[in-house]
């Protein structure tokens, strides 16, 4: 029998994520910011309407054939903030999927354009689930190197359902949306660190790591250990080896932390990106 335990470490915080899993942080010091301004955050009922979606002009979805055998349907549900202007704000998973399909269902979200929710008649911000169901194909592609990779291609315009957001906000700072690891990769978005305001971000899907073949022959194990930004909307970003194990097992710790899903770090009241470490112990017994 194998067990894997992987854990979060940000130093010096005392969280626990399930699963056995603990958070920790290692606070730097940072520069004091201009304190971001507040907006009242509304839910639908007496005085309060809900915003309405409007018409998109989305590209067509090719008509192409999937086999059976390939298809996955999916249900992703996101809280979102939408603003007096009718855009959405403050994107974030309430139950993901772990899958490429949660990327999809951001990216729908996120694209969506409404007539503004009211509060007594004026423009306000108002908050709101949203249930985006998906239907895709899995489809098979080869690298340069002759290696077998998997990715999901929408076989139709996704479906989304609105309703009343559990435990709303009273308040909260509005965020942008912001899906491309490129703004990482660029250091054009600020990274925050956890501690001093800024909140750990709490993981709500984790995803065991699988030994290699090859490890687990030679009845390998040990620590690896990952780096990580945990984006605005608890997406896994930029995920790097800074302390390697090799047989494969790295990448066998890329490919489960790259499942994992978060509730994202918070500022403020706003959700921000924060880099972590993970570690992933591959362990035999």
């Amino acid at each position: 029998m194998r067990a894997i335990w992987v854990v979060a470490i940000f130093v010096g915080l005392g969280t626990s994520f399930s699963g056995g899993q603990q958070a920790s942080s290692s606070a730097q010091p940072q520069q004091p910011d201009t304190e971001p301004s507040r907006v009242k955050v509304y839910t639908v009922g007496p005085g309060v309407t809900a915003p309405e979606l409007l018409p998109a002009n989305t590209a067509p979805i090719p008509d192409e054939k999937c086999k059976k055998k390939n298809e996955v349907h999916g249900r992703v549900v996101l809280s979102v903030l939408v603003d007096a202007t009718g855009k959405p704000r403050n994107l974030m998973f309430l139950h993901p999927t772990g899958t490429d399909l949660d990327k999809f269902a951001l990216q729908t979200v996120a694209t969506d354009r409404f007539n503004p929710g009211s509060y007594d008649g004026a423009p306000a911000v108002v908050a709101q689930s949203v249930e985006v169901n998906m239907q895709a194909c899995v489809e098979e592609k080869k690298d340069e190197a002759g290696r077998k990779n998997y990715f999901l291609r929408l076989t139709s315009q996704p479906e989304q359902k609105f309703g009343a957001l559990p435990q709303p906000p009273d308040d909260a700072v509005l965020a942008s949306v912001t899906l491309s690891p490129n703004d990482f990769s660029s250091g054009s978005t600020r990274i925050e660190r956890v501690g001093r305001g800024v909140s750990a971000p709490v993981l709500l899907n984790f995803v065991a790591a699988e030994f290699s073949d090859k490890a687990r022959k030679a009845k390998y194990q040990g620590v690896c250990v990952l780096s990580l930004i945990v984006d605005a909307q608890g997406l896994p970003q930029n995920v790097r080896v800074i302390r390697d194990l090799g047989m494969g097992l790295d990448e066998k710790a890329i490919e489960a932390v790259n499942q994992y899903r978060f509730k994202p770090a918070m500022k403020s009241g706003a959700p921000v990106p924060v880099m972590i470490n993970v570690e992933v112990n591959f362990k035999l017994y």
